[in-house]
């Protein structure tokens, strides 16, 4: 039996790959006349050679929503998703002036504070961030450069335009899914992705040790990955990108601090090490001057950054961007650092912090979409049209507590793309989480990691809590 869209339903959201009238959106006729011409039974071959490769290579995540939290391959559907070359390079062209912006912003607010004393910014807003570090008050990072790899999250809405939901700077994961989708996309669809024209997405790891070695401003840099341990849920992640730059994958076992130099221990002796691309939070990285209790971090690693003898991906402090507070003021930001308005919109939001807005969510709880501003992974929010009376007067107590710590934005429905489930082809939700690194220059790979909610009509696409991911094809024009 062969496979059609006939039955495929996309009620009133932006699907990816079906337009109007079951007909595919220009530019997906191939991949469109491709599935349409398998059967389901080769359909379903295809995903469990995917989902066995996935397992052989150890490509899993710890989702700890699950009781005790228990480790699983990430869920990669075998239809990919598309982007056309005119949305990407849109897409692109805003990215970069995002992130530019973002990083003028970490510039200013950690020295003379100039878009705060302009009042463009409540200062309180800034300050009261739990990402704000006052250690790092006028320390600079190697090049100036705060944010070495972001990964924002974008969705499109009801009418296919691309707006950001969040930023996410202090150390995205997810890319090494991306990498290895797309390795397992040219495994089960060597005919489809070479007749699509789809973008390469290779050189990542390429572009990411460059990006590491010009920061570091030596010619020969020893470079390392700091993980939290094997433990960690994304701990396939740190050692494969390891891997793939041919660098170092260390712990706190294997660095020490001597005379503010950071040296790593290895069977000839100790070795300087110029820059570490770092997958631990800020406080637990060195117990001497941020948490006490840290037992994964390395002692006086921050006085070897503030001297400059090390470098940081991302440097310390970034997380006042990722504040999902200061990012309603992102708009705002692009405009006081570039003098241009952002080429791609945020999403609307309400600070609850202040009394208009908190009074509106707290009466229109129910229809809104409620987050801590600092949480991530899809944790510590209310989706309100999907939530409990107990669970909606909870959110109220939690923002009357603390307003400042929650902002509140419109349900979206994000777009959907066809995926197989349980041999057959539904719509879910999907977002898109583009990787730029910024290093001599600002690159934006051409793809990144689909997330998808797995859960019929859930908004829910965090790995974490069950979430599942898609190849993302960008075409050549």
């Amino acid at each position: 039996m062969k496979m059609n869209f006939d039955s495929y339903e996309t009620s009133h959201y932006f699907d990816e790959l079906v337009g109007t009238n079951k007909k595919p959106r220009n530019g997906n006729e191939v991949i469109f006349d491709y599935l349409a011409n398998l059967s389901f039974d080769e359909l379903n071959f295809k995903q469990k050679s995917i989902d066995a490769a996935m397992m052989n290579m150890g490509i899993t995540f710890n989702v700890y929503s699950e009781e005790g939290g228990t480790e699983r391959i990430i869920p990669l559907d075998m239809i990919p998703r598309v982007i056309s070359g005119k949305d990407w390079d849109a897409l692109e062209k805003g990215l970069k002036q995002r992130i530019f912006a973002l990083n003028e912003f970490l510039k200013d607010i950690y020295s003379d504070q100039k878009i705060l004393k302009d009042g463009i910014i409540p200062k309180e807003v800034v300050l009261s961030s739990k990402g704000f570090i006052k250690q790092c008050m006028g320390v600079k990072p190697l090049k100036d450069i705060f944010i070495h790899i972001t990964g924002s999250d974008l969705i499109r809405d009801e009418k296919g335009q691309f707006v950001v939901l969040e930023d996410n700077l202090r150390s995205p994961s997810g890319v090494s899914y991306m990498l290895q989708g797309r390795e397992l996309s040219k495994q089960i669809l060597p005919n489809l992705i070479s007749k699509s024209k789809v973008r390469s997405i290779s050189e990542y790891p390429e572009k990411l040790f460059e990006a590491l070695a010009y920061i570091s401003g030596k010619s020969e840099p020893t470079i390392a990955v700091l993980t939290p341990g094997i433990y960690n849920s994304a701990y396939y992640e740190h050692s494969f990108l390891a891997q793939q730059m041919g660098v170092e994958l260390v712990d706190y076992r294997d660095l020490v601090v001597e005379n503010d130099i950071v040296k790593m221990k290895t069977t000839k002796g100790y070795k300087t090490v110029d820059m570490i691309y770092r997958r631990l939070d800020d406080l637990f990285l060195d117990p001497m001057n941020f948490n006490p209790k840290s037992m994964i971090g390395i002692p006086h690693l921050f006085d070897a950054y503030k001297k400059g003898n090390v470098g940081l991906a991302n440097a310390l402090g970034t997380g006042v961007a990722d504040d999902k507070v200061v990012y309603a003021y992102v708009p705002r930001i692009i405009k006081y650092y570039l003098g241009e308005d952002p080429i791609i919109p945020n999403v609307e939001t309400y600070l609850c912090g202040e009394e208009d807005s908190k009074k509106y969510v707290l009466e229109n709880i129910e229809k809104l979409v409620v987050k801590e501003a600092n949480e991530a992974g899809g944790y510590g929010m209310l989706i309100g049209p999907r939530s409990t009376k107990a669970e909606q007067d909870m959110f109220r107590e939690r923002i009357k507590a603390d307003p400042r710590n929650y902002i509140a934005q419109p349900t979206i429905s994000l777009s959907t793309s066809p995926c197989l489930i349980d041999d057959n082809i539904e719509a879910r939700h999907v977002d898109l989480r583009p990787y730029i690194i910024y290093g001599e220059e600002i690159y934006v790979t051409p793809g990144g990691l689909t997330r998808v909610a797995l859960k019929k009509g859930s908004l829910v696409v965090n790995s974490s809590q069950g979430g599942g991911s898609k190849d993302t094809w960008v075409l050549k024009d």
